[in-house]
């Protein structure tokens, strides 16, 4: 059996690292066709019939291209930054990709306009028709979305500002991040490596843990601060300009999903938080204190849970994933032979985990710091899955590749949960599947309760940035609050500062970046329970609906591939009651 190695290998991708001379000849290809989209943009003329369509036909095949050459070149310093925040060749390649990106969107912006003034009758023959029909949604979308735009000039000077402006912000965040260093108990850490103690079974150790880090994000506070007001103040003022008076609209249309959709989500949730309210204070008294405090809510509540090597994990992922879908395990299997995984716990890596595409290459990576336990290997499973959700996309248009968080979250999720599930099946003992099926219902509680306070908090901040910056100290008020009303006054201390401590916040890519969350393991639930149902039949079927995610709403998604509508609470008190039978079976086991 082939010995899994915890780093991965880039030069695949572009041998050499940040000094790769392909990546600088690759670059400067994307600047030429960059350059050629601009110039092939400018002198287009919307077509007044279908015979008219080879020029705008030529164009969305080279837009098509870029998107990938961006994509690739932007996946791989994303790996770079992360595996060296002291990288700094790394960050210049980062900067030229903005400064690209930048470009390509404002030609998009032209080009989108552009096909905002074609005549309808017009637009619907033309759609229907080769290359456009294959792409027919995609192509409506940015029609439609293109008509709640600012004209050509003035949406095209935003994007060029937002590169040294709305993007350097987040940029500088990251940085900022990268440098931190934490000290515990004599040993310097990264923020990863700390955070990372707060798995410890050990309360003093989570408590100090969680002291040192507190002391950490303190003392850049101020800074942070000024980091999430200016992103936030600049997406504001976009909106103001652009007319839209809900915060919620972008990423609403970022995600495919209505308002109506969320509601009855968030509702739902809210309703039935209450079952989860004795589970919080017999976890107290398992752990022996009176209140859970903010660190103690993730904690493992024995000493009986079982670590796993990385070898391990691995094969106990493929074994599980083989029972669901053998095409999937084949993919874990190959992702660790060919070594596209991050996972080694050592210093001057980003904190946190993901799983980036190179639609280029048909590649994907995945990064984390790997722990050996439970929620450890959760945590890769969740990141194979989706990479496992890219590699079925592969052999579809690019444009129909670009499927949203909230359904980015489904295939992860699903991955996470049958692993999550065998481990508590497969337990040796009762104190085992104890420990192990807390894990699992702790999930729900993260993405019921931590997502909640995280989506309350951006609510209640926007509301309040639109009147003016917000201090420090208001920032931490906001956070406490929504902590309190999320966890239904469950705990006994918060954390003030995790607006600043969470990187979701002050990503550029799109706000709210919190309810996506909480829909994808809901949304899941719904599948999982549909794939136990059918068997190893369901295997294709699942392909099929993560081949539609970029092609449709969450609306449409669901009633095609699970006859179920979004809007209306039935679906999200199923996926609910759902959960409820992890909890209920805890409870059982726990008074016996």
């Amino acid at each position: 059996m082939e010995t899994y190695e915890l780093t991965w290998d880039l030069d695949t991708i572009f041998e050499g690292g940040s000094r790769s001379e392909q990546l600088k000849t690759y670059l400067h290809t994307t600047e030429d066709h960059v350059t050629q989209l601009e110039k092939q943009v400018q002198s287009f003329l919307p077509p007044k019939n279908t015979d008219q369509k080879e020029e705008m036909a030529e164009i969305v095949d080279l837009t098509q291209l870029i998107i990938k050459e961006l994509t690739e070149i932007g996946a791989f310093v994303s790996c770079l930054t992360a595996q060296d925040v002291e990288d700094k060749k790394a960050n210049l390649w980062q900067a030229k990709r903005s400064e690209l990106g930048a470009r390509f969107d404002n030609v998009m912006t032209e080009f989108d306009q552009k096909m905002v003034q074609i005549d309808n009758d017009v637009w619907k023959s033309l759609i229907q028709e080769p290359p456009f029909s294959e792409i027919k949604f995609i192509m409506e979308e940015r029609r439609h979305l293109a008509k709640d735009k600012l004209e050509l000039r003035q949406e095209s000077l935003m994007n060029d500002l937002a590169v040294d402006g709305y993007h350097a912000w987040g940029h500088m965040y990251d940085l900022m991040v990268g440098k931190m260093k934490v000290t515990i108990d004599g040993e310097t850490l990264s923020v990863g490596q700390a955070s990372n103690r707060l798995d410890s079974h050990k309360r003093s150790e989570r408590k100090a843990a969680f002291d040192q880090l507190q002391e950490a994000w303190k003392g850049q506070l101020d800074l942070f601060s000024e980091t999430l007001n200016h992103l936030s103040g600049f997406r504001l003022q976009t909106y103001k300009h652009r007319g839209w008076g809900n915060v919620l609209k972008e990423p609403l249309d970022y995600n495919r999903m209505s308002e109506k959709t969320l509601n009855a989500m968030w509702d739902s949730i809210t309703e039935y938080k209450q079952h989860y309210v004795p589970f919080m204070e017999k976890k107290a008294e398992l752990l022996g204190i009176d209140k859970l405090s903010f660190y103690d809510v993730e904690a493992p509540i024995g000493e009986a849970t079982q670590t796993m090597s990385f070898q391990e994990g691995a094969d106990f992922i493929v074994q599980q994933f083989s029972k669901f879908s053998p095409k999937m395990a084949d993919f874990a299997e190959m992702a660790f032979e060919k070594r596209w995984i991050e996972a080694e716990d050592r210093p001057g890596k980003q904190p946190g985990g993901f799983c980036t595409s190179f639609p280029d290459s048909q590649e994907t990576r995945i990064f984390m710091t790997y722990s050996g336990s439970p929620s450890s290997v959760a945590t890769l499973a969740h990141e194979l899955g989706h990479a496992y959700h890219q590699h079925v996309m592969n052999d579809l248009p690019i444009l129909n590749q670009g499927y949203a968080m909230n359904v980015a979250e489904t295939a992860s999720t699903f991955a996470e949960m049958i692993v999550a599930d065998a481990a508590v099946k497969q337990a040796e003992d009762e104190q085992e599947k104890m420990v192990l099926l807390e894990d699992k219902v702790q999930r729900s509680v993260a993405f019921f309760m931590n997502i909640h306070s995280r989506f309350l908090f951006e609510t209640s901040f926007y509301e309040e940035r639109k009147k003016g910056v917000v201090t420090t100290e208001r920032l931490n008020e906001l956070m406490v609050e929504a902590q309190k009303e999320a966890y239904v006054g469950t705990l006994g201390e918060y954390d003030p500062t995790f607006w600043a401590s969470k990187l979701h916040f002050h990503i550029t890519d799109v706000p709210f970046y919190n309810f996506p969350y909480t829909f994808g393991y809901l949304f899941s639930m719904g599948i999982y329970a549909k794939a136990l149902e059918i068997g190893p039949e369901f295997e294709d079927q699942y392909i099929a609906l993560l081949q539609d995610t970029g092609r449709m709403t969450v609306e449409d998604l669901a009633k095609k591939h699970l006859g179920v509508d979004l809007e209306e609470p039935d679906f999200w008190k199923h996926a609910l009651d759902l959960c409820l039978a992890d909890l209920n079976e805890f409870m059982a086991l726990v008074q016996t």
